[in-house]
């Protein structure tokens, strides 16, 4: 029975006049994500992106933003704290009008110096697609099995380049996390499009980052160049147009691949053909080649133009977007919390744990 003793001791006063439960008198505030303060020692996996289109983009995907850390003395970047799943993740951008592999390789090494702990190195951002064997399109992604540095070599008899640049492969580790979600995608459809919608659900100020149009889609014959005195491509000629088979639907497809790295931008289609051939590459880009260099990392690149004349920016929020969701896809399902100990700089910088991916039933 309730008298009027009990529900007198289930109650606490807070002033002269006004009661509430006990229990909610001493129920204590919901901590946010972004309360949470960590150590610098927490943080095991680096983000990095070379624009700042790609870095709000990542931004977008984190689960929780956290509380800024200091940095070490040399180390004068500026970073983004957060968490996916139960991965607490760096987000670093090069400086503005700084790109390359130079600048790339600079950040990484601030980077590492802030936090000790970081395992591997996420580079994810955009790139220039090659039409080859693979159906590359605007706004797919392509995830990099090894990468070149393409404009490094010498000239030889009279104009021909010797390449010297050594393809470089992700450790084995982030290989097979790759393939493990490759094979999910086998029998699953990729999380990618769900996590772009929720994206502009939690964002709804970024529709700059939703798909264009398949009808803005346009890949011209390598032998037509753009004209400069064109902003855009709408008066290009039509004719020149490669025919391509419509897709079913506007979802990005996962490409694997090479990944050709440069100091410059790619904005010619014959030199795109004859590197691309020459390297096996589906992609072009400007600072992997100087992170890996530094970091052990996976390349991850949504396709924004086809690295020729025609280029423009109507595509590269979206291929920003398209990358990051890979991104993030991977780190949920294909990248163990434990996948490597921190690796050693003063060693080989791919020495790293060697941890298998699983399916688990």
């Amino acid at each position: 029975m309730d008298t009027d003793s009990s529900r007198s001791r289930k109650r606490t006063r807070l002033n002269d006049n006004d009661e509430v439960p006990l229990v909610q008198a001493f129920k204590r505030p919901r901590i946010e994500e972004s309360t949470v303060k960590l150590q610098n020692e927490s943080y095991t996996i680096a983000w990095i992106c070379a624009l700042s289109i790609e870095m709000a983009a990542a931004n977008a995907m984190l689960d929780g933003i956290h509380p800024s850390l200091p940095s070490n003395a040399k180390d004068s970047d500026s970073y983004i704290l957060g968490n996916i799943g139960r991965h607490n993740i760096v987000l670093a951008c090069l400086p503005a009008n700084h790109y390359g592999t130079n600048s790339a390789a600079v950040v990484a090494n601030n980077l590492i110096r802030t936090f000790p702990s970081i395992r591997f190195g996420l580079m994810v951002g955009i790139g220039g697609g090659v039409l080859d064997s693979v159906d590359v399109r605007l706004g797919d992604i392509v995830v990099g099995y090894n990468v070149v540095q393409h404009d490094l070599g010498k000239v030889i008899q009279g104009s021909r380049v010797h390449r010297t640049g050594t393809p470089k492969s992700p450790p084995s580790n982030l290989l097979a996390a790759v393939n493990k979600l490759k094979a999910i995608h086998e029998s699953k459809t990729s999380r990618v499009p769900g996590f772009l919608q929720q994206m502009i659900m939690k964002h709804p100020k970024m529709t700059k980052y939703t798909y264009p149009s398949s009808s803005q889609d346009r890949l011209f014959l390598a032998t037509y160049h753009h004209s400069p005195e064109m902003a855009t491509c709408d008066g290009c000629d039509t004719s020149m147009l490669v025919y391509r088979v419509p897709r079913a639907d506007n979802h990005p497809v996962i490409h694997h691949g090479n990944v050709a790295s440069g100091n410059q931008v790619m904005k010619d289609a014959i030199s795109r053909d004859e590197i691309a051939q020459e390297l096996n590459a589906i992609c072009f880009e400007m600072e992997a080649a100087g992170l890996v260099d530094v970091l052990p990392c996976l390349v991850i690149r949504g396709i924004c133009d086809y690295s020729d004349s025609h280029k423009n920016k109507q595509w590269q929020e979206y291929a920003a977007a398209t990358a990051a969701a890979y991104a993030k896809e991977l780190l949920i399902e294909g990248i163990p919390v434990a996948v490597m100990e921190p690796f050693q700089k003063s060693n080989d910088s791919y020495s790293a744990g060697k941890t298998n991916s699983y399916i688990c039933s």
